[in-house]
């Protein structure tokens, strides 16, 4: 029974050979089908890593209060609402009032995203951004620092020319030498470095690891344009608090507004978690749509390769009735296209995974996230291809097993 199933297979694959170029379109019809299944849900799960990965580096006990909502609509180019600026004065005000227990307020602003730092002779293009911090600003981001130190009390308050660079300054100023203790010049201040940041990566193109951080104060010093808009940043130690800590803190940026009971925050507040939560919806819609446009692509796939396996049946007629003739039974008949429709399926199978493992590992470059094997859309590629091979094939090998010999030998 083994030796006859094999001795079909061989004659399956010298089929196969034999009709190469149609072979080689059938198998990059199903491999498009496949592709499009494991390459978008595999460049969705990259994406959703790399949004996910920063936003849970606030931590989940984190919260802030900035200018607008993540979700505020624009229309036409212009937002719904348009809110007040968070000012110095309202930052300000709420370090001072708010004092709920077991937290810490983190308050920073960006000064500029196209700065041109200078180190002795040498200087960067003008695309480095650079931050005004105060001391909880890295552990309420959830930033680490690779090697020196963090901003301390007495560097904020004493307004002390000191900084703190991103990872990638390590590409080009200081290649071979320690940065910590190093002097640096921003718009002709110079800063002392303190402290390196671990790399983070960039997220949408936005890299985050050409920064230069420098306390609030000292960078409010240097960039004085008028309406800069400030973020706070509130960590909870006990998360058990985090509930109360976050009305809390609406309330008391509420009343800095001046805001009455029946009027609308003018401000956006933003948990971490919320912020994780949210994208994991959007991209679980992503995945939909993937499987929506694969399954669309599959069912294309499998009526070319049924068209394509009846056009082989035709073309072969004087080839089946030579074997019926040699006394090969009509399930023989079958189980011979019925391989060689699946051997080309999964071929075009292996294909579809390949394409769509480079496809993922190349937004996971793109969005510098860790790249893991889709190991669910490859299984399902797998099956989906099986299945559609034995549906496509099913017609084509029944009626090449139900042709008359006798008239079969006579076509040409």
């Amino acid at each position: 029974m083994f030796s006859l199933f094999w001795v079909n297979v061989q004659i399956a694959l010298n089929s196969i050979k034999t009709q190469l170029l149609r072979t080689i379109l059938t198998i990059v019809i199903i491999g498009i089908g496949i592709w499009a299944l494991v390459g978008i849900l595999s460049a969705v799960k990259a994406m959703e890593t790399s949004i996910s990965g920063s936003f849970a580096s606030m931590g989940s006990n984190t919260f802030n209060i900035q200018r607008y909502d993540f979700g505020v609509q624009r229309h036409g180019g212009e937002r719904e609402k348009v809110n007040p600026i968070i000012s110095y004065q309202n930052i300000r005000e709420f370090v001072d009032i708010y004092e709920y227990p077991l937290t810490q307020t983190s308050i920073s602003f960006r000064g500029t995203r196209t700065a041109e730092i200078k180190y002795e002779s040498e200087k960067t293009d003008p695309e480095v951004q650079v931050y005004g911090i105060n001391e909880h600003y890295l552990e309420n981001t959830g930033t680490e620092v690779e090697r020196g130190r963090n901003f301390n009390i007495f560097d904020i308050q004493n307004n002390n020319k000191v900084c703190i660079i991103g990872s990638d300054f390590l590409k080009n100023f200081f290649v071979s030498e320690d940065p910590i203790g190093k002097t640096i010049s921003i718009r002709g201040v110079k800063f002392k470095i303190i402290g390196l940041l671990e790399s983070k990566g960039s997220t949408f193109g936005n890299n985050q690891d050409l920064k230069v951080l420098i306390p609030i104060q000292v960078a409010r010093s240097i960039y004085t344009q008028p309406r800069i808009n400030y973020t706070i940043s509130i960590m909870v130690k006990d998360k058990a608090f985090l509930d109360n800590a976050t009305d809390e803190a609406i309330i008391t940026f509420r009343n800095i507004r001046g805001l009455n009971p029946i009027e609308e925050n003018d401000f956006g507040l933003e948990r971490s978690d919320d912020l994780i939560n949210r994208i994991a919806s959007i991209t679980s819609y992503l995945e939909i749509s993937g499987w929506i446009i694969s399954i669309i692509t599959i069912l294309g796939s499998s009526i070319a390769l049924m068209n394509i396996m009846l056009v082989s049946v035709t073309e072969r007629t004087r080839e089946i009735g030579v074997r019926k003739a040699l006394g090969a039974k009509n399930s023989t008949i079958a189980t011979q296209f019925f391989i060689e429709t699946i051997v080309i399926g999964q071929l075009g199978s292996v294909l579809g995974i390949l394409l769509g493992i480079a496809t993922g590992f190349a937004f996971s470059s793109f969005f510098d996230s860790e790249f893991s094997l889709p190991w669910v859309p490859m299984i399902w590629a797998t099956i989906i291809t099986f299945i559609i091979a034995v549906i496509a094939g099913s017609y084509p090998a029944s009626k090449a097993a139900k042709l008359d010999p006798i008239e079969s030998l006579r076509y040409e």
